[in-house]
């Protein structure tokens, strides 16, 4: 809870740059403001004097800024408040302007489209171990990692028969290493393993990797000692969400650190074309950064310390709230709820709320060309000018609360 309020916090304290744009307008337009009620007094005090204080007082209440300024501020505020409610939590002052904007999706796998609680479906010894002792070495290997692979394969194990290791190292995106009886070994991505020793994989573990499922090997330096095969199941919101943002016109890219077997298995199930798989940290990170080069928005969504590199270079990040700890604080949304259909909910109250500024700026433009010249002209005296610079206030502020409704379709 004290880390939600943080990143609440965070968002509060920074101001988007629309609301910045809508500051600036409006510190100029007080400045005009300003000139023409200097000017209508002397053009009325030249015409009739006795009319020059009730006009001015009306020129200037009139046209109080007071819609403009609150146009893009409530409507963000209001915005942030709806997507809290459906679960989506946002943790910076732009997400909500940026999420609107955003014409590419990048999605992680693991833990993202799919569940994130994975099991165990095969060992496959490659070396002298047996499958008991293969599993409760790669257990032992990762004890101390939040993954959900690490978590199915500590599930699977007996906790009372690992092993002890030391000098526990873990490399983001490709897996961990730690010493078991004065023995190093390597848990994690094929390469990964494949580097401690350099022999290549044998051919009868070539059928495993071809099942479409999470694969991950075991070595130490003088070879294979077991891969693991590793099933997970795609949320069941992640078709629909996917077939709303292709409705959209937004492209949805798969970047993933797993197999091109297991990628291609996810895509093919949600209709993704673009699938990069086989991804360290810095391959997510360069693919995101040409996508930008290239004109895209990037909105990214992730939950792996693997994905904390990526969140951040994205013009806007969503984080799962089941994830890591890292991925959170780097990303500009979290989805609390685990569940994508508020995430698309979410995309759809950004855009609904960029259309609800839009209106709340024309309306208070159109307000003041057609109020001011009426003021200038002796046609509103103060009272009205007061009712009508509330009236816009108040129907800035009711059109932006239209953001609670759900959007129809």
């Amino acid at each position: 809870l004290s880390a939600i309020v943080r990143l609440m916090e965070r968002a509060a304290v920074g101001k988007p740059r629309i609301v910045e744009l809508a500051d600036r307008t409006a510190s100029h337009f007080i400045i005009a403001l300003l000139v023409l009620a200097a000017l209508a007094a002397v053009i009325w005090w030249y015409r009739d004097p006795a009319q020059v204080l009730w006009i001015t007082v009306s020129v200037l209440v009139v046209s109080c800024p007071c819609a403009l300024s609150l146009a893009t501020p409530v409507t963000l505020a209001v915005a942030s408040g709806a997507m809290a409610r459906a679960g989506l939590l946002v943790t910076r002052s732009h997400a909500v302007e940026t999420l609107a904007r955003a014409n590419h999706f990048v999605f992680d796998k693991t833990g993202t489209l799919t569940s994130g609680r994975m099991k165990l479906l095969e060992v496959f010894p490659l070396g002298d171990a047996d499958q008991a002792t293969s599993l409760q070495l790669a257990a032992a290997l990762e004890q101390a990692s939040e993954h959900p692979i690490a978590a199915a394969l500590r599930e699977a194990a007996d906790p009372a028969a690992l092993p002890a290791v030391e000098a526990h190292r873990s490399l983001a995106g490709c897996g961990v290493s730690a010493l078991v009886a004065g023995r190093e070994l390597r848990l994690g991505r094929l390469d990964y393993a494949q580097a401690a020793h350099g022999c290549p994989l044998p051919a009868s573990a070539l059928p495993l990797l071809e099942r479409g499922d999470t694969v991950v090997a075991l070595a130490d330096d003088a070879g294979w000692i077991a891969l693991f095969r590793i099933g997970d199941e795609l949320r069941p919101q992640a078709a629909a969400l996917v077939a709303e943002l292709h409705a959209g016109g937004r492209r949805v890219t798969l970047l993933t650190g797993d197999t091109a077997g297991a990628a291609a298995r996810v895509a093919q199930a949600l209709c993704i074309d673009d699938v990069v798989a086989d991804a360290s940290p810095q391959t997510k990170h360069e693919h995101v950064r040409r996508l930008q080069v290239q004109g895209a928005v990037v909105a990214m969504v992730g939950d792996g310390v693997n994905d904390a590199p990526v969140l951040a270079q994205a013009q806007v990040s969503v984080a799962m709230g089941g994830g890591a700890q890292l991925a959170r604080t780097q990303a500009d949304l979290v989805l609390l709820s685990e569940n994508l259909a508020h995430l698309a909910r979410g995309v759809a109250v950004a855009r609904r709320a960029l259309r609800v500024i839009r209106q709340n700026l024309l309306w208070s433009l159109a307000y003041n060309l057609i109020a001011l010249p009426l003021a200038m002209a002796g046609q509103v005296t103060p009272w009205m000018a007061g009712i009508g610079m509330s009236a816009s206030s108040l129907l800035v502020v009711a059109n932006s609360l239209r953001l609670h409704q759900p959007a129809r379709s």
